[in-house]
């Protein structure tokens, strides 16, 4: 059976947590209470702490055992993203907590797919978000007061989140229908090129395109590895550079992962890797003083990659897509990689763009699945669109 799954630290929090479980159950939801805490519950529980603690890989006591506060807290976030991936009755998940049980449960939440209802009622609500949402479709709700025992307000603020949870659960999303869907990276340089792409696929498929600002590409990919993509056109990899050189708008080491582990058919390019994203001048790390760079805007500034770096990065970038399986065909514009990378255009460098171009080829490993493709053209002439166009076209044929 299908469960909305109650989540909190029953040893400091337990009467809060048997509150919002009983609330959800009136509402005829069927329930697990779930113990994310690490000393003794105080109340009944349907899941206990000892049981998601020994999800750890280095088992219970890595998580129970220690005396020290921060060093549980993180090892039980451990231990519950793997929990919950090992289970497949959660039809939903409702998470309490101040700092630590936030931690903790958003590090299962995220592990899970998007579309799956996921609330966390929580005492950090109404800050800074971003570390405990990521790149998933966790709600965040603030519990306006602190969770140190039921009061007239913490009552209504958790018979909201109950009353939401249960109309989530019990009424998703209609499953979609019509047109499969496809991730696209693009960025301002590579618009074009991106553009004429999802307009030429948009009759056959839902054209998601994602900004690849380093949230963006990992967007694509969660939902990649959540199966709500059908293939992805992968042009603009430029996250790549701010992750290897410092920038600000970086990947994770995990880029491509998705890739290789769902086989998905991917098409791929070397859109913006002439560029690395710094703010303003003044944040510019002293090490890059005498860089070419230019002015995208008063707030953003980009540094041109080098030989060397384009090498380093082709060769990541290689490494990583020799590893999948599924089918991969890379595309190669020998004329630029980007708006700013074309003749008399202030980051046209050939030379650096060879290195690049050589160091993907070689590492990429090309076989049956994985192919590589050099097109004497520009990223954002319309030739290069309709030959990426074509070929994923082909690849998600076979």
């Amino acid at each position: 059976m299908k469960r909305i799954y109650v989540v909190g630290t029953a040893d400091t929090k337990g009467e809060e947590l048997a509150f919002l479980a009983d609330a959800i159950a009136a509402t005829g939801a069927a329930v697990s209470r779930v113990d994310v805490g690490t000393r003794d519950a105080t109340i009944p529980v349907n899941i206990t702490a000892k049981e998601i603690a020994g999800h750890h890989p280095e088992g219970a006591n890595t998580v129970l055992g220690s005396d020290d506060r921060g060093t549980s807290v993180a090892s039980m976030g451990v231990a519950f993203a793997r929990f919950v991936q090992s289970r497949n009755d959660i039809t939903g998940i409702i998470g309490i907590g101040g700092g630590g049980g936030t931690s903790i449960i958003t590090s299962g939440m995220r592990a899970l797919p998007l579309g799956l209802p996921k609330v966390m009622v929580s005492t950090l609500a109404s800050g800074d978000t971003a570390p405990y949402v990521d790149v998933s479709d966790i709600i965040m709700m603030p519990s306006v007061t602190d969770m140190a025992g039921l009061n007239r307000l913490s009552r209504v603020v958790l018979h909201n989140a109950a009353q939401a949870m249960s109309g989530m659960a019990a009424n998703p999303a209609p499953p979609p229908d019509g047109k499969p869907s496809i991730g696209l990276t693009m960025f301002g340089v590579t618009t074009p090129c991106v553009t004429a792409i999802a307009d030429q696929l948009r009759d056959t498929y839902d054209c998601m395109v994602f900004h690849a600002t380093g949230t963006g590409g990992r967007s694509m990919e969660k939902l990649a590895d959540s199966s709500l993509l059908s293939g992805i056109i992968d042009i603009t990899t430029t996250e790549v550079c701010d992750l290897l050189l410092g920038g600000v708008l970086p990947a994770t080491d995990d880029r491509f992962g998705a890739i290789a582990r769902t086989g998905l058919p991917y098409v791929g390019s070397v859109g913006a890797l002439d560029m690395v994203n710094f703010w303003a001048p003044s944040t510019i790390p002293e090490h890059f003083r005498g860089r070419l760079f230019y002015g995208h805007n008063p707030n953003v500034t980009l540094m041109r990659t080098t030989a060397d770096e384009c090498r380093q990065i082709g060769e990541w970038i290689g490494t990583r897509l020799a590893l999948c399986e599924g089918p991969v065909h890379f595309l190669i514009p020998e004329k630029g990689v980007s708006a700013l990378d074309i003749e008399g255009g202030a980051f046209f460098d050939p030379e650096a763009d060879a290195v690049l171009f050589n160091a993907i080829e070689r590492t990429i490993k090309p076989n049956a699945t994985r192919r590589v493709t050099r097109l004497p053209l520009h990223i954002n002439d319309p030739e290069f669109a309709e030959a990426a166009t074509s070929a994923f076209l082909d690849i998600a044929r076979q």
